[in-house]
């Protein structure tokens, strides 16, 4: 197989498994409502291969490989009712981690100046 083929048979499967099912999840209905997982999709893939004897002419020499790799981030559901549409996004632990940091340290700041009077 040609390092082409190689790389476009890779291409294939990765973005025959990574469609709009892996990201918008199956629906989920309950309650007159509809909700819809939403996640954010990365991938990348990558191929060589090889012929020929290193050095010596005599040698048969051929090689290949390749590799690939998916990750999905949730990111929020959609959710569908009656009265509206609404996109719901999932907090980021970071951010939540950094805000909760800040805040300890403000609290430590006003603490220390009070003291200091």
């Amino acid at each position: 197989m040609s390092s082409a083929a190689l790389i476009q048979s890779l291409k294939e499967s990765i973005l025959g498994q990574a469609g709009v099912k892996a990201l918008y999840g199956e629906p989920i209905s309950a309650q007159g409502k509809t909700v819809i997982p939403v996640a954010k999709l990365m991938y990348g893939y990558g191929a060589g291969a090889g012929t020929g004897g290193m050095g010596n002419s005599s040698a048969q020499g051929e090689g290949g490989g390749g590799g690939a790799g998916v990750r999905a981030i949730p990111v929020g559901v959609i959710e569908i009712s009656d009265q509206e549409t609404r996109f719901l996004p999932i907090t980021s632990r970071k951010k939540l981690a950094a805000a909760v940091f800040a805040g300890v340290l403000l609290g430590f700041s006003f603490g220390w100046r009070r003291r200091r009077r």
